[in-house]
């Protein structure tokens, strides 16, 4: 991959190459003039949205301006640090981590999935429970707004005190993530925990605004109710950037920040999978071999379902986060693929049985990670041999990892079910920008290949509108 000096992520459709079920080299092939086709127009809608100019009814909404923020928000904050969003970004996180031990997110969607997937992936698995030390400082970080769950808001207001109190360790603040302010399971469990950081800041309303930080559109309901609580710190989410795509903004980089991780990789990585998504030929196009060996088997084979089988637990988030880009970016006019995303080895003991045997009707998509972060673990010799594990002493637990891995696509393989493997150099910033950025592209150019318009999400506002009506009729 062009682009900054980075690990790239690698992209092996081996697996696919399967002709009585799968695709031949001649059908990507074939569809590599489409897929330039489909790059060049995503690229320039992208010139469009920037120039300004009139959008065509059948592009609209246009929000393409989530592709070039990795390159502006890198160059302002290299040029004109001090006044640079990601300066004032890292400024906010950390004046929190100076006075809170705890920050919820709230937020639904696009303004949570993002987040919650890089603190699954990049953060000890067990963040909250270290201590405040070991956590370098950094506040424990929670996720609510986005359900409507009576007891699972009760849980979590057991955990912070409505107590006025100067200790850091019993203090907490909120990061409320809305472009609209309008969406109502945030704004009602806003509301809720307002109410309570009111009583424990003594009903001091500065104090108040010290710890409630906004993420949101210019205008609207959770615009003008910052404006009331004088927060102190308000975070755009740009215009031209869709909820599902903004992961790259305020939306993901604040509470990134909050939690320690370095945000300028973050974009780094993202900045270098654009690069490479511009010039690169398709056959060494990780986006544009990721979109074609995916359309061609649903056209060829009616594989309608996308499984991303994540071998880390760290990914499961980041899997759900594409579930929703997919979903919502193609599921229109009777088409779009159905994503699944499941956690092996975990459900290999639940799912398995169904992607070996089951309908043929699935392409699965290995997210291997090829180097652990901590020393890696043998199984160890003991005493108590019952369960014959002696014999595996000196494997590691990567080393059983990776049998697994090649153990479950030979047994594919021997059934003809297609599989292709998506490769992390390892869990971190860098990576997960890649990531990031590659899925988005790869939903935007997907949408213009079968031409359906990615942006936009008008069956989701069917149930909202009705939701509201029969809470105000009723």
């Amino acid at each position: 991959m062009s682009g900054p000096a980075l690990a790239p992520l690698r992209y092996d459709p081996a697996g696919v190459m399967i002709p009585e079920t799968g695709l031949s080299p001649d059908d990507l092939r074939q569809l590599a003039p489409r897929l330039e086709a489909a790059r060049a127009e995503v690229l320039a809608d992208v010139d469009l949205w920037t120039g300004g100019g009139k959008v065509p009814a059948e592009k609209d909404p246009l929000d393409a301006g989530f592709l070039n923020l990795p390159e502006r928000l890198l160059e302002e904050y290299r040029g004109t640090r001090s006044t640079s969003q990601l300066e004032k970004i890292l400024n906010a996180s950390r004046r929190l981590a100076g006075v809170v031990d705890r920050v919820v997110v709230l937020g639904i969607g696009g303004s949570y999935m993002g987040a919650r997937a890089l603190f699954d992936s990049c953060c000890h698995p067990y963040f909250n429970e270290l201590s405040r030390a070991e956590r370098g400082g950094h506040p424990r970080l929670y996720f609510e707004g986005n359900n409507v769950d009576n007891d699972a808001m009760q849980g979590m207001l057991d955990l912070l005190s409505d107590r006025p109190t100067r200790e850091v360790a019993d203090r907490w603040g909120l990061v409320v993530i809305s472009k609209s302010g309008g969406t109502l399971e945030t704004a009602v469990a806003f509301r809720q925990l307002l109410a309570v950081l009111r009583r424990a800041c003594a009903d001091d309303a500065q104090a108040v605004a010290d710890l409630v930080v906004p993420v949101t559109g210019n205008s609207g309901r959770l615009f003008e109710l910052a404006k009331a609580l004088g927060c102190d710190d308000v975070f755009p989410i740009p215009d031209g950037v869709g909820g599902r795509f903004s992961v790259l903004t305020a939306v993901g980089l604040l509470p990134a920040a909050i939690l320690g991780l370095d945000i300028v990789k973050l974009l780094e990585g993202a900045a270098a999978m654009n690069a490479h998504f511009r010039t690169a030929p398709p056959g060494n196009n990780i986006v544009l071999d990721y979109v074609g060996v995916g359309h061609l088997m649903e056209e060829k084979r009616g594989a309608t379902i996308r499984v991303l089988s994540a071998w880390a637990k760290g990914l499961e988030a980041a899997g759900l986060w594409y579930d929703q880009l997919l979903a919502e970016s193609l599921g229109k006019n009777l088409q779009g693929a159905t994503p699944l995303t499941i956690v092996n080895t975990r459900d290999l003991h639940s799912r398995g049985q169904q992607h070996q045997e089951g309908r043929r009707d699935k392409l699965i998509t290995n997210l291997i990670v090829d180097q652990v972060r901590r020393d890696k673990l043998k199984v160890g010799t003991s005493d108590l041999d019952q369960d014959q594990l002696n014999a595996l002493a000196d494997k590691t637990v990567p080393e059983i990892m990776a049998a697994a891995i090649s153990g479950t696509n030979q047994a594919y393989a021997e059934d003809k079910r297609p599989t292709a493997d998506l490769h992390f150099p390892r869990l971190d910033e860098a990576a997960m920008g890649q990531f990031f950025q590659m899925m988005m592209l790869a939903t935007v150019v997907e949408g213009r290949l079968i031409g359906i318009n990615p942006y936009g999400q008008p069956g989701v506002e069917a149930y909202k509108k009705h939701m509201n009506a029969n809470l105000r009729n009723h």
